[in-house]
């Protein structure tokens, strides 16, 4: 395949939606560096002792992406959003699985410097972006899931939900 390279990923998503398993393994490589250059933007918002990192942030996403035959992959652009939605929810995961651990312990809190409360607080924050985007109208949420984690400009955000 020659051309541009947003075709081609939009050719090759189209493939592997019609079931051509060889252009998923095609597709991946290609976009694997500014899946992680997006997986990076996440975690720099993190609290700092995150344990994720940005290769299994994108594996992770990749997983759920994969395991998602029901999802149309419009291009590059729409693709890249549901992307960066996994990525998000993966995230808010594991934030609130990270906050249950440390209430059902029933072991006294540590001291805290103020280091630590900071990434706490960063941490609970992406919780509370997660319920907030719960709340909101379906293409609201969606807009805000494209714009500030999949990185998608205004344009692209527009054509990726139509409007």
């Amino acid at each position: 395949m020659i051309g541009d390279p947003q075709t081609e990923i939009t050719q090759l998503l189209r493939q592997w939606q019609q079931g051509d398993s060889e252009a998923l393994e095609t597709l991946m490589p290609r976009v694997y560096s500014e899946q992680k250059l997006l997986a990076r933007s996440y975690l720099r918002r993190e609290r700092p002792d995150h344990t994720l990192q940005s290769a299994a942030l994108v594996n992770e996403a990749y997983l759920r992406l994969v395991d998602q035959t029901h999802t149309q992959r419009q291009n590059k652009a729409h693709f890249f959003g549901i992307a960066a939605q996994m990525m998000r929810r993966i995230l808010a995961d594991c934030a609130r699985s990270r906050n249950a651990e440390k209430r059902g312990a029933g072991v006294p809190a540590p001291e805290h410097d103020e280091a630590l409360a900071e990434a706490q607080t960063r941490s609970l924050d992406m919780m509370d972006l997660d319920e907030a985007l719960q709340k909101l109208d379906p293409q609201q949420g969606k807009i805000v899931e494209l714009r500030f984690f999949g990185g998608l400009s205004i344009e692209n955000t527009a054509n990726v939900l139509n409007i």
